[in-house]
């Protein structure tokens, strides 16, 4: 068949179109996974989908995100999540339970399966063997209630691993590297696909390290085989039974193959302020540091810590360094309790704290002002870390924790340390942080709302002419970060839209709020990969409450296009790049006789003033056109079930 991995999964999943890149395609969801940043407004939007019981095998809400409870706004959110999880017949993990991808990947993920989650860092359950995809909290809404998902059939890129890691060297040098080689822009579109013999060096909390990390390629997602290695973690979470081996055809044909060699790769670092800025720690030098943080759902396995645990025993932290370490899970943190590594992690000077995000999304911990802070996460975004001219630097497990005894970024390998090697274990199931639904239904459990929670907003059906003002020239690589900041002051707001809208693009262009008040009807222009990073579809929805008609960018990353599409925003793209400098604030834009024109490959962009006409591109699907005439995805079920 020479078929990828990939399409093999897809093909057994698929309910309608075709596996050609470029199709659109349904498929099959039988897993979901939310988290409490992106969850409310997932939930509002399921509560307005007024369904009765969810369509997959299994979904699960966790909380993990906005633990830090200085007011009632994140405990509210946790309630209303909780009771909109009863009455639909979804597992509800409490705060202190851990990082949803380390859960999902310990508790519920399974070879084969497909997984949909409101977080761009789903595809972490592709280090099991799942088609494992990041989408807005509308698209997994709908796939809660309709058991499907609707997308754009990516191209498969295999990469082929040979060799085996040599000590110091671990997964995440492995995806920095690849992210050195081919950009954050260098997955969209498309699906990584691991191969070769090099695989079989690599754990499955290797694995998950490395396509967690394909999200900031831009992929739609990334997966390994699931062979001998993927039932030794099952089997040590006490799942053997979910086993199922799959790989590719050997004779698998891939739009594009690139090859990494795992046994010249050296210690890597991610440079402020890109996850792609990567050069070589014995490069970069011995730079001094003032922050060490250690966890994220990218590098907080119970392999990571007990690395970490062994590098820290009988050692002290450096006199000028805070290291912070937060477990992915309670499973993981209880382990470490018993078996002394919390000890040693705490004698060398650490602060161990909740299992849960943490600094990985600016939720505590933001370093001194001007600091330098190491961190085994997968984002360095200026400012991500709550202090915007921090300089922060993303690196493995076994450097971070070398780095903070030392005080300077340092390369393990010229210590002359040796790296004890992590027995395996076996994790007791422990599932007291999980509240089941046993009993409770819609008609029996009450949805309990807060008085932070906002509803969400919805656009008009599409108008024949969409016009408006240039409210933001963006320039490239814009992330959803800079769209709307997430920090541990505004993310207790997630279910606030007007409370966001005072912040959006705050980071860039503090007048922007008021500047699209003032127009009414407001344009973007943006550079190239506007949107990357998160899944939050805040970065669409609070743009649609001020009023944004259209974006036009020099391209898109894959999410946030999505999201753009659901709220009812049309995204669309320069034919011709040097378009993008004759746009200027305060330009009136026109998009005639738009009904028809988005039907068309080419769409017209003129300037109001003087006349000219700009040529974008729209590559809409029907479906999607269908979403942009409602003026949205829930105007169109809406309509549909009307």
């Amino acid at each position: 068949m020479q078929d990828t991995l990939t399409y093999k999964i897809l093909r057994d999943h698929l309910i309608s179109g075709s596996l050609i890149p470029g199709e659109e395609i349904t498929i099959k969801i039988n897993q979901t996974l939310t988290q409490d940043s992106t969850g409310t407004m997932v939930y509002l939007q399921l509560e307005a989908m007024d369904v009765d019981r969810i369509q997959t095998e299994l979904s699960v809400a966790y909380i993990d995100h906005n633990t830090l409870q200085t007011g009632f706004e994140n405990a509210d959110d946790h309630a209303f999540i909780k009771s909109v999880a009863m009455r639909h017949g979804i597992l509800f993990s409490k705060p202190g339970n851990g990082i949803c991808h380390q859960l999902h990947l310990e508790n519920f993920g399974i070879p084969g399966k497909t997984l949909l989650g409101s977080d761009s860092h789903t595809p972490t359950g592709g280090g099991l063997g799942m088609i494992a995809i990041g989408a807005g909290g509308l698209d997994v809404a709908l796939a809660m209630a309709q058991g499907t998902y609707s997308f754009t059939v990516p191209q498969v890129i295999g990469i082929k691993l040979i060799g085996k890691l040599n000590p110091w060297v671990s997964a995440k040098d492995v995806i920095l590297y690849i992210l050195q080689q081919l950009t954050v822009k260098g997955g969209v579109g498309k699906i990584v696909e691991y191969f070769g013999d090099g695989v079989n060096s690599l754990s499955v909390t290797d694995r998950a390290t490395i396509t967690n990390m394909g999200a900031e390629l831009g992929a739609t997602t990334s997966v390994f085989p699931s062979d001998d290695n993927t039932r030794a973690f099952l089997a040590s979470q006490g799942r053997e039974q979910d086993y199922r081996p799959l790989s590719a055809d050997a004779d698998a044909i891939y739009d594009q193959v690139f090859e990494v060699d795992l046994s010249t790769l050296t210690p890597m670092a991610a440079m402020p302020h890109s996850p792609d800025n990567v050069a070589s720690v014995a490069d970069i030098g011995s730079i001094a540091i003032d922050q060490v943080a250690i966890g994220s759902c990218t590098n907080s396995s119970y392999t990571d810590l007990m690395k970490v645990a062994n590098i820290l025993k009988d050692k002290k932290v450096h006199k000028n360094v805070s290291l912070v370490i937060s477990p992915g899970s309670s499973k993981i943190l209880s382990k470490m309790a018993k078996n002394g590594a919390l000890a040693h992690m705490i004698n060398a000077g650490a602060r161990v704290i909740e299992c849960a995000c943490g600094p990985c999304i600016g939720m505590g911990q933001s370093p001194k002002s001007e600091g330098v802070s190491l961190r085994t996460f997968n984002r360095n975004f200026k400012g991500r870390s709550g202090t915007m001219d921090a300089d922060v630097y993303l690196v493995s497990p076994e450097t971070a924790a070398v780095s903070a005894i030392y005080g300077v970024l340092t390369d393990g390998r010229q210590k002359g340390l040796s790296l004890e090697p992590i027995k395996d274990e076996t994790f007791p199931s422990n599932d007291h942080y999980i509240v089941y639904p046993e009993g409770t239904n819609k008609e029996n459990t009450s949805v309990v709302m807060g008085p932070n929670i906002k509803p969400f907003p919805l656009n008009t059906p599409l108008d024949k002419q969409v016009n408006g003002s240039v409210v933001l020239v963006a320039g490239d690589n814009i992330t959803t970060d800079d769209i709307m900041p997430s920090n541990a002051h505004l993310l207790p707001y997630r279910s606030n839209i007007p409370y966001l809208s005072n912040y959006c693009f705050a980071t860039i262009d503090s007048e922007f709020p008021d500047r699209c008040r003032e127009a009414g009807a407001g344009i973007i222009i943006g550079g190239n990969n506007y949107g990357q990073g998160s899944s939050r579809e805040h970065a669409a929805l609070v743009p649609l409450y001020l009023g944004i008609r259209f974006v036009v960018a020099k391209s898109f990353a894959r999410i946030h296009r999505s999201n753009l599409i659901n709220s009812g925003i049309i995204p669309l793209i320069f034919e011709n790049p040097e378009d993008y400098k004759e746009f200027k604030l305060n330009q009136k834009l026109v998009i005639e006789n738009a009904q028809v024109q988005i039907e068309n490959p080419i769409v017209l962009v003129k300037n109001q003033v003087t006349g000219k006409e700009y040529k974008t591109l729209t590559n809409f699907s029907e479906l999607e056109i269908d979403i942009i005439r409602a003026g949205g995805k829930i105007n169109m079920i809406k309509g549909e079930n009307a």
